[in-house]
């Protein structure tokens, strides 16, 4: 029988992690963005392309009222692209997910508002028709093997079509109360606070604090495998730069209304989501199909049954945001949706998805997701036109993809 004993040098390896942790590690910054350039410059890009607005709305992009509005305004786009870069890392493409947000609103507008069922169920009714249509795209595709471009265009159109005769042509509103307050409620003076929101406040530090513990593990367990990690000054520096932001953000919003219950849904999908791609084993298995399929299926994976769940999830978020739609638009309408499966694909590409797949995070599809958020918004502020707008999100879309394109061809390059 096989010792599973560590070895000396295992157990010496361990035992000194935690003080390697504040010893070791790369010190020059810029090393530290060429290692992974594609995650790391979605973040540098970010924050000059906010500077830039800011300086250029002066400053009214980040005041407390404009932030709360960018929150509530794209959070449904960055449910979407929350899912979408799932899909995009396995290999496929989803272009029914605005349909399904219209259909999904339009469901739960007829129990709610036309047949008077409470608004609690008419949420639990959209999400079980967003599953559901997951899992028609989910067979088609896993089971029955046709191309998910090919599967979703025409769900594109057939739930359009049904989201038509859903609603009979006609627009439905409005809302209960309740519902509404899904994308449209506050939560406010918990805690109280002179003049902000105390609570939303404590909420940002425990965040930033979990943020910092969990990063200190990450890089005490890359360093029990010998991984390249940024110095402890750097490392520090880094949760500092982070919590700044966060802390601001937080103080924004708390001088505004208070912290957004969309935000805090936001943020449980966005850590959900993060430890099931990068902790599971189905996310190995996601990023597995989409890096080289022919050897997840030598390598014993599931493929179909994977694919099939891929598209029950992204089914799934598709109702999750076509509530929050419905719920901020406070109604249904025929057109609901319309073009929300180009900005949450934008988003996934923008944040570092790989147009072959097997590379992409959460995370930085929901950066991804703000970055056009911002551009959006600060363009508004602006007084840009709608065609001027389109043009530049296109611009940004190709320029991103095509960065992805040179990183390939600079990795093939030096191997």
């Amino acid at each position: 029988m096989t010792s599973t004993k560590p070895t000396a040098a295992e157990e010496t390896a361990s035992e000194s992690a935690p003080a390697a942790a504040l010893h070791t590690g790369i010190s020059d910054p810029r090393t530290l963005i060429m290692r992974n350039l594609r995650q790391s410059g979605i973040y540098v890009a970010f924050i000059a392309i906010i500077a830039l607005f800011a300086v250029l709305t002066d400053g009214v992009l980040l005041s407390p009222g404009n932030i709360t509005n960018i929150v509530l305004q794209y959070s449904y786009i960055l449910v979407l692209a929350i899912g979408m870069v799932i899909v995009i890392i396995a290999g496929h493409i989803d272009l029914s997910v605005g349909s399904v947000v219209a259909l999904t609103g339009a469901v739960s507008a007829v129990l709610v508002i036309q047949q008077d069922y409470p608004w609690w169920a008419g949420m639990v009714a959209a999400l079980a028709v967003g599953v559901a249509v997951g899992a028609w795209h989910g067979f088609w595709v896993a089971y029955v093997g046709i191309p998910a471009f090919i599967v979703t265009l025409a769900g594109m159109l057939l739930f359009r079509g049904l989201t038509l005769q859903v609603l009979d042509n006609i627009s439905l509103s409005p809302f209960p109360s309740e519902y509404q307050k899904v994308a449209n409620g506050f939560l406010n003076g918990l805690l109280g606070g002179q003049g902000y929101d105390a609570f939303t406040l404590l909420i940002a530090a425990v965040a930033v604090g979990g943020y910092a513990v969990f990063g200190f593990r990450t890089r005490l367990a890359r360093i029990r495998y010998q991984q390249p990690v940024e110095s402890f000054p750097l490392f520090v520096t880094k949760v500092l730069a982070v919590g700044a932001v966060v802390m601001y953000f937080a103080w924004q919003l708390a001088h505004a209304r208070g912290l957004p219950i969309v935000l805090i849904i936001l943020a449980v999908l966005v850590l959900a989501y993060g430890l099931v791609t990068q902790r599971t084993v189905f996310g190995r298995q996601v990023y597995a199909i989409g890096g080289n399929l022919s050897a997840a299926l030598l390598s014993g994976v599931k493929v179909k049954k994977v694919n099939f769940w891929i598209f029950v999830n992204m089914g799934f978020l598709a109702g999750v945001a076509g509530v929050i739609y419905s719920s901020r638009a406070n109604g249904a309408q025929p057109a609901a949706g319309n073009m929300f499966e180009l900005d949450a694909i934008a988003a996934a590409f923008i944040g570092g998805a790989a147009v072959s797949g097997g590379v992409g995070r959460v995370v930085g599809a929901v950066v991804g997701g703000l970055i056009m958020a911002v551009m959006s918004n600060g363009m508004q502020l602006m007084g840009v036109d709608q065609s001027t707008q389109s043009v530049v999100k296109g611009l940004v879309l190709l320029i991103a993809v095509a960065f992805d394109i040179y990183n390939k061809r600079r990795a093939g390059a030096t191997r």
